[in-house]
């Protein structure tokens, strides 16, 4: 009996022992499982201007390409890459910020290595947009294209890595679209395409459902955590305020904030639906973030608010300014050129996005 006693209490002793070692297993096991969920692999974007790091550069046909001076200035190397900046842009500083790469190279090009296909890349094009009209005047690749592009690219990967490994960079990646401002300054506002079908409202109300619609092609292309940046403030871009004026144009504006409100509750319907299993949507929000800047300047470390460093009238960007001198003190201005912002703005309001929404995409 008393043997049986010893052997009871060996066994319970042993119990004890093992439970905070079971426990420690099922968080390691919870851990692991959660970072498997978070994993990115890689970071695709699609967009306008913004973003394109150079998929226009070999369009003859387009005016809306950077691949030159006074353009990427303050690059690495100083080199005019096609990005519509003094240096990085926005796809650039988001794979860094995740730790990825630190520049996000185009999709069309000829210097892509295996090693950038399986880290991501952008099909963006300046002067693209949502509304498959808008990209027609600039030449620009339509989203539609953008999505055939995205399409090629898996062909790609799948032709050099196998199958296997391309679904898993599909499914591990992080995805990002910028579009929308065009649609609003050039379709809109500039030509009289969309004018003589919609009134403003009507039009951005189409605009959100042509965002829609891309967004759910793209996550049943294979695309599970997608960030939608919203617009803007338009009517503060340099072009679009009145000549020499320090107020942003309000109608413009207004447009950029009714779009975004729209897709925001479109986000949130994504989310509830879960057409593809697993998927995760954010609204990033551009407008309100570099809103800030402008309203704060001092704050932020800039002075000019109004006017771009290479000019202000809607001539001043893209090849209008081709080897025209810049200002001398970038770092003072929000804008780079007339329609987009210096490196510092974008490097700014990008850290705070992705603090304020990025674990939204975990």
């Amino acid at each position: 009996m008393a043997s049986l006693h010893r052997c009871l209490v060996t066994l319970a002793l042993l119990f004890l022992n093992l439970l905070p070692m079971a426990a420690l297993l099922v968080c390691a096991h919870g851990a692991a499982g959660t970072e498997a969920e978070s994993r990115i692999s890689s970071v695709f974007v699609f967009g306008d201007s913004i973003v394109d790091p150079g998929n226009n550069n070999n369009n003859p046909l387009t005016e809306a390409r950077a691949n030159f001076p006074p353009y990427g200035q303050d690059f690495p190397g100083g080199k005019a890459t096609g990005r519509f900046s003094n240096g990085k842009v926005p796809g650039d500083m988001i794979a860094s910020k995740l730790g990825i790469k630190e520049m996000l190279p185009p999709y069309i090009g000829d210097e892509l290595q295996i090693s950038d296909l399986l880290t991501g890349v952008v099909f963006a094009s300046g002067g693209s947009g949502y509304d498959p009209l808008t990209s027609i005047p600039a030449a620009a690749i339509s989203s539609t294209g953008q999505l055939e592009l995205f399409l090629d690219y898996k062909e790609r990967l799948k032709a050099l890595v196998g199958e296997k490994e391309m679904e898993r960079v599909i499914s591990e990646g992080i995805y990002f679209t910028f579009m929308g401002s065009n649609d609003i300054l050039n379709n809109y506002f500039l030509y009289p395409l969309r004018r003589h079908q919609y009134d403003l409202p009507s039009y951005v109300k189409f605009l959100v459902s042509s965002a829609v619609n891309f967004t759910m092609k793209l996550n049943g292309m294979g695309a599970k955590r997608i960030g939608f940046m919203g617009i803007p403030p338009l009517g503060c871009l340099p072009s679009q305020r009145e000549l020499g004026s320090r107020e942003c144009e309000p109608l413009r504006n207004q447009a950029a904030e009714l779009f975004n409100s729209e897709i925001t509750k479109e986000i949130h319907r994504l989310n509830v639906e879960q057409t593809v299993p697993g998927s995760k949507f954010a609204y990033f929000d551009i407008y309100y973030n570099l809103l800030d800047l402008i309203q704060r300047p001092d704050f932020y470390g800039f002075k000019e608010v109004a006017e771009g460093c290479c000019g202000s009238t809607p001539l001043d960007a893209a090849i209008f300014i081709k080897y025209h001198p810049a200002c001398p003190n970038v770092q003072d201005y929000i804008f780079w050129d007339s329609f987009h912002p210096s490196q510092k703005a974008y490097n700014n309001f990008i850290d705070k996005l992705h603090q304020q929404n990025m674990q939204e995409l975990m």
